[in-house]
């Protein structure tokens, strides 16, 4: 869940719900300007990563139909031609992630997931190509307070006779193979606004349910940590500082988990298309 603040106040994770230390020391990087960065930070030749395939040079490309087959098929189109403009990605695809969870103040434990949606984000035209989206039942709170309806939007009848978080995750899998996404020639990679819903919220609740996290959820992208890079401010309210910072409008309801992740996809477009390469910021062993 992405605790927004009113105004005068911090984001959820500087009230106290999720500190992270990590972020925290990000906060110093408000003090570097944006003209003091290295050039190399907005702006990556083609060919500049050794000998992985996905990154050989135009040139080389045109001249590997191997390479060629396997893009097309995985929906990065046929010819070289076809590719957009800026600097190519590190991933074939983008995994965008935003839970909401059952909350109050004060604060319950332990926390349930109750949204759970993921945007496939498609590295080269950093276009949204899929969607997977549910709500999902809490089972040792079910009944969902007052607090977390007026935050999310989010009301009983639409966790009620959902599916578990068991049974999500199981589904999470199936859409994962459609997608091709477990394809080891596939390179894909999670991407959250804060560390908070891959390195608490999903393992504590699996933790405290007894299920396994799957591998692919143990390294992401934190969204607020790449945008400071790229930047050079924090982004202390997440995505209304993002969505300033860039002149973008912010997208839907805030608190929503599907909006959220529409807003993360766009703000990384965004950067995209500034030359930004995203890199992984965050691993849970």
């Amino acid at each position: 869940m992405h605790w927004r603040p009113q105004h005068g106040q911090t984001d959820r994770h500087d009230q106290g719900f999720h500190v992270n230390a990590a972020e925290d020391s990000m906060q110093l990087l408000p003090h570097i300007r944006p003209g003091r960065l290295p050039v190399q930070l907005f702006t990556r030749p083609l060919g500049a990563y050794g000998s992985d395939p996905f990154y050989l040079s135009g040139a080389e490309k045109e001249f590997n139909p191997m390479l060629n087959r396997r893009l097309g098929s995985q929906g990065f189109g046929g010819s070289v031609a076809a590719m957009t403009s800026f600097p190519p990605q590190r991933y074939h695809y983008f995994l965008v992630l935003d839970f909401e969870a059952t909350c109050d103040k004060p604060q319950i434990h332990p926390q349930e997931i109750i949204e759970f949606p993921i945007l496939k984000l498609n590295g080269r035209t950093m276009e949204i190509e899929s969607t997977f989206h549910t709500y999902v039942q809490p089972v040792v709170h079910p009944q969902l307070t007052p607090f977390a309806t007026e935050l999310t939007g989010i009301i009983q009848e639409m966790v009620d006779n959902q599916p578990t978080l068991c049974q999500v995750l199981e589904r999470v899998e199936e859409w994962m193979a459609k997608e091709g996404l477990l394809d080891p020639s596939v390179k894909s990679i999670f991407v959250t606004c804060g560390d908070w819903d891959l390195k608490l919220m999903l393992p504590g609740q699996c933790e405290y349910l007894g299920l396994q996290v799957a591998d692919y959820f143990k390294q992401w992208i934190n969204l607020k940590k790449a945008y400071s890079f790229a930047i050079g401010t924090w982004p202390k309210n997440g995505l209304l500082d993002m969505n300033k910072g860039l002149s973008l409008q912010h997208i839907g309801r805030p608190h929503s988990g599907i909006d959220d992740c529409r807003n993360i996809a766009n703000i990384m477009k965004t950067l995209a298309h500034r030359g930004f390469i995203f890199k992984q910021t965050s691993r849970r062993i």
